[in-house]
């Protein structure tokens, strides 16, 4: 066996423990999915991508960003509607908050997408934790804060402030108030 072929059946035996290794890390215990967004806004808030886990305690939704800031001059916040029922078009709840240090979330009814649909503060247990180092926002909802549904979709709203004081477009994760597919607990 020549040099070249053994290199070849190394890499291909590496590569066939990742793939493996890779396969039995995936988790099996609750459905979810991950959707990318384009590179699209000149501002650390810029959404990249959105993963939605639906588990058997808690829906968590995590977002990454492009470059966020801690300083309360980004203005960087997201919103996260949360559809519960299929049978009733458009969002349940909200889950808003700012993505800057010295902020707060709230978690919220709402009737649609804007703030004036909003309703009252959902009691229950939820969490929003910005990760600076990496880029993410992570949104925590118990289940029966959000009523113990058997599927869940969302659609993500995210905007900034530059830094001459003027606001950002608005981005969302796909198209404005589209929401991703159902993700079953």
């Amino acid at each position: 066996m020549n040099m070249s072929t053994r290199r070849t059946l190394r890499s291909a035996a590496a590569l066939s423990v990742a793939a493996l290794t890779l396969t039995q890390l995936a988790p099996a215990t609750a459905d979810g999915i991950g959707i990318a967004d384009a590179d699209d806004l000149a501002h650390g808030v810029d959404l990249l991508s959105v993963e939605v886990q639906h588990k058997a305690a808690n829906v968590v939704v995590t977002t990454t960003h492009d470059d966020l800031r801690e300083s309360f001059r980004s203005g960087s916040s997201g919103s996260v509607f949360i559809d519960t029922d299929p049978a009733d078009a458009g969002p349940e709840y909200v889950f808003s908050g700012g993505f800057f240090v010295g902020t707060d979330y709230q978690l919220l009814t709402t009737d649609g997408f804007a703030s004036s649909a909003w309703g009252e503060p959902v009691e229950g247990s939820y969490r929003m934790k910005v990760d600076y180092d990496r880029e993410m926002v992570r949104f925590r909802i118990s289940r029966e804060a959000l009523g113990s549904p058997d599927e869940v979709r969302v659609a993500v709203r995210v905007a900034g402030t530059k830094p001459n004081g003027k606001n950002t477009r608005t981005d969302w994760l796909g198209a404005p108030r589209s929401f991703t597919d159902w993700v079953a607990q």
